[in-house]
């Protein structure tokens, strides 16, 4: 139980981290808000609250880039979807395509050199 005195810090504390007129952007205060329910014993620093909150996001947007990725990579016959006993999805290099794997990449290589060069 708080008692008077922590109560009156805690409200303050509140009101100070808070600048009025100020609204943090809802989708941040859910994920923060997300965090603490999932972990409620946690006790963190505002620099630790945004460290594993950026980590969090950074992995969604990674994991969700690379799902497009191999997607495309899929579609475009360099690499195949192999089918498992398990839940999880596992893919590999198309070896009959590793040849023109290599040239798609070696383009990609030359064609970000030429834009390169083309800015300097």
């Amino acid at each position: 139980m708080l008692s008077h005195g922590n109560l009156v810090a805690l409200v303050s504390a509140r009101r100070a981290l808070l600048p009025e007129g100020t609204q943090p952007e809802r989708e941040i205060v859910k994920q923060v808000l997300s965090y603490f329910l999932r972990n409620p014993k946690a006790t963190d620093s505002l620099e630790g609250v945004a460290h594993w909150r950026l980590l969090e996001e950074r992995v969604h947007r990674s994991l969700r880039q690379t799902e497009l990725a191999v997607a495309w990579l899929v579609s475009h016959g360099f690499v195949q979807e192999i089918q498992t006993a398990g839940s999880a999805r596992v893919f590999r290099l198309n070896e009959e395509r590793a040849d023109d794997a290599v040239r798609f990449l070696a383009e990609r290589k030359t064609r970000i050199a030429e834009k390169t060069d083309a800015k300097s």
